[in-house]
């Protein structure tokens, strides 16, 4: 039905001498508007979030247990946080704007991003004018997870049964192997898209703890998924020989979620023009938790779960370094009456830190290695 207004809506463009605003319902020329457009609403909004973030004195209080970090951390003190309602703002606009809003997998992803983003600014909210009020701190580690856990399951039997009816593929791909992918029954997806998101959606907001960290790391996972999206969601494979040649499976509908990736990228660019260092905002769990999320949504969209991995490689890696110092920690003290640690500090780039690393050279050198390993993801699928 979509492909038949796109194809009218030419044939009038044409008709009345527009021909050449036809470009717009070219998924490739949205995707690239949605970069601008997102970037542009991002730093022509942010002084004034900003400043009225600061008047409801919404600011960061770095407190870590540990004297000597929060002494490294103390320039942070009082800085505006919460400011992934741009972040949010400008993806959900610019995706209302440019996508097409009858897509099913558009309609949730904003979903994802909303509720997501949405928890987290309630967590952030709480915790951050707690000298306001009496009572808790913020959310729980349960309650986060089980909202998270809740949205992760109605998106992922949504996307199941929505690709079923358009005959879209849902097989888990695996990268490196020619022609390996393994048929997932909807309990299964539902259980491997549960991990993806709430792992995804968690992993980013461990990684947002230094000045523009997160965000430039999320840009360059973006952008690799703007690709793959675009790739995955073209024309069927039997007419595209790029789809052949490449074993990725056609999921028809996806295309559209190249502008989602396209507008998360330049949101994630146009936060650090305020989120370099010094970071005069900061994104809270009100933007990593939906950031992390949509990006593990778009993954189970296009079927790329385990290349998530890999594109994703800082935010895994920085997850993993949390796991390994909480459980080795809790494991020695119950065996032998201490705790003790495998990283000075975590998450990982606070290790570094401790060993004498500037802040910035620690957020440019992950930058670095996110780049390498989202050009070693694509590189995967030339090998499959």
């Amino acid at each position: 039905m979509i492909y038949l207004l796109v194809d009218r809506l030419e044939s009038w463009l044409n008709s009345v001498g527009l021909g050449a605003l036809r470009v717009f319902t070219f998924v490739t020329f949205q995707s690239t508007i949605a970069i601008l457009l997102s970037f542009v609403l991002v730093v022509a909004l942010g002084p004034r979030v900003i400043n009225w973030l600061r008047k409801q004195k919404i600011g960061d209080n770095p407190d870590f247990d540990r004297a000597d970090m929060n002494e490294l951390m103390k320039d942070k003190k009082n800085t505006p946080t919460m400011g992934g309602v741009l972040i949010i703002a400008a993806i959900a606009g610019t995706t209302m704007l440019l996508a097409d809003l009858s897509n099913q997998y558009v309609q949730l992803g904003l979903i994802c991003l909303i509720w997501l983003g949405a928890i987290g600014a309630a967590d952030d909210w709480l915790k951050l004018t707690k000298d306001r009020r009496t009572g808790r701190d913020g959310l729980t580690e349960k309650e986060k997870l089980l909202f998270q856990v809740g949205l992760s399951v109605i998106l992922c039997y949504f996307t199941y049964d929505y690709g079923s009816a358009v005959q879209a593929n849902t097989s888990l791909y695996v990268p490196f192997f020619k022609n390996v992918s393994i048929h997932l029954p909807l309990p299964v997806f539902i259980l491997l898209g549960t991990l993806v998101i709430t792992g995804t959606s968690n992993a980013v907001n461990l990684t947002d703890g230094l000045d523009g960290l997160a965000a430039g790391c999320m840009a360059i996972a973006s952008i690799t998924f703007l690709l793959l999206c675009l790739i995955i969601g073209g024309m069927p494979p039997y007419n595209d020989p790029v789809l052949n040649q490449l074993l990725l499976p056609f999921i028809k509908g996806s295309d559209q979620m190249a502008v989602l990736a396209a507008a998360m990228a330049g949101a994630c660019m146009g936060f650090l023009w305020f989120n370099c260092n010094p970071a005069r905002v900061i994104m809270g769990d009100t933007g990593s938790l939906a950031l992390g999320g949509l990006l593990g949504y778009i993954a189970i969209v296009v079927r790329q779960e385990l290349l998530l991995v890999i594109v994703g490689g800082v935010f895994v890696i920085e997850a993993v370094s949390v796991l390994i110092q909480r459980y080795y920690f809790k494991y020695t003290r119950i065996r032998y009456g201490e705790g003790k640690r495998v990283f000075l500090m975590a998450p990982l780039h606070h290790h570094f830190q401790k060993q004498g690393w500037g802040e910035s050279q620690v957020v440019v050198r992950f930058w670095v290695i996110n780049i390498m390993l989202a050009a070693m993801a694509l590189a995967t699928i030339k090998l499959r």
